[in-house]
């Protein structure tokens, strides 16, 4: 995954995200009552399920970009520098 279409799926869900809580302003906090309040957090849930929804696919295309990196780099025998040796603690150079 690219860093711009990472980049545009958080945007993404962020502006979904800001889009629930206004749609949430408009249609309900203006008449608050005792009834919409009790089901606020219920309602907030549903207006903000679109913003899970982008953020979690994106979260899957990460850990799938990242997994198939350390799959190249394994195939290519680069492991990281897992089998050099480890550096001196400081303060134990000699």
């Amino acid at each position: 995954m690219t860093k711009a279409e990472s980049f545009l799926l958080r945007a993404f869900a962020a502006l979904l995200s800001l889009v629930g809580m206004a749609g949430f302003i408009v249609l309900f906090a203006r008449n608050m009552t005792v009834f919409w309040f009790i089901l606020s957090p219920l309602i907030l849930i549903v207006y903000q399920f679109p913003a899970f929804v982008v953020l979690r696919i994106w979260k899957r295309k990460r850990a799938r970009a990242s997994a198939s990196e350390i799959e190249e780099a394994q195939e290519q025998g680069d492991n990281g520098g897992a089998d050099a040796a480890p550096d001196p603690a400081p303060g134990d150079e000699g």
